[in-house]
């Protein structure tokens, strides 16, 4: 039986994203940069909806407790563990002002299926117009068929900002000031230098 391997020397230097202009690429670099803002705004909307949450005396000790889980866990979350996270906390928080909270959780878990797909798709080559349909299957064994170019990827992009926005605005919207911003608003944590 002959046997072979692949002479590596012999692949094009930019295997295997040479079959995509430079352009796609930075797009496709911006817009998971942009997924990557979205998870820190999500942990950072937990902190601040968890925060500033008002409790009971006899419900202090243990909500501080689980507090400490929650933000520990919301650490390492992948996207889709943080919305429900988040959904649930702004549900439970009772001054959230959110009027949309449904529907941007809908669209929260919508992007976070793009998301997937982006980050874990295998690209294919492009047709003749620019977009490729990269190879992905979820664990409900749907295979992703719409083609993506660089314009698609664009638009995701600045729908991921929309989404960035609405996610902040629930903390700014109930006068508090963003985590780790100088924006507007009561600080949600002041710390002390010792």
């Amino acid at each position: 039986m002959d046997r072979y391997v692949i002479d590596q020397s012999r692949l094009h230097a930019d295997f295997p994203t040479h079959i995509q202009p430079t352009e796609f690429w930075e797009a496709l670099g911006r817009t998971i940069a942009t997924f990557g803002l979205l998870e820190e705004v999500l942990c950072k909307a937990i902190f601040a909806l968890t925060a500033t949450r008002q409790y009971s005396g006899a419900e202090i000790a243990s909500a501080y407790e689980e507090w400490v889980v929650k933000l520990e866990r919301s650490l390492s979350d992948p996207l889709g563990n943080l919305i429900d996270t988040y959904g649930k906390v702004v549900r439970e928080h009772p001054e959230a002002t959110i009027s949309n909270r449904d529907d941007l959780l809908k669209d929260l878990r919508a992007a976070s299926k793009i998301r997937n797909v982006l980050c874990h798709g295998s690209w294919r080559t492009p047709d003749s117009s620019g977009a490729s349909i990269p190879f992905y299957v979820n664990k409900q064994s749907e295979r992703f068929d719409t083609p993506i170019d660089k314009a698609w990827l664009e638009l995701e992009r600045c729908h991921t900002v929309e989404l960035i926005c609405a996610v902040i605005n629930s903390v700014t919207h109930m006068g508090f000031q963003f985590p780790g911003s100088s924006g507007p608003g009561i600080p949600v944590w002041n710390s002390k230098k010792v």
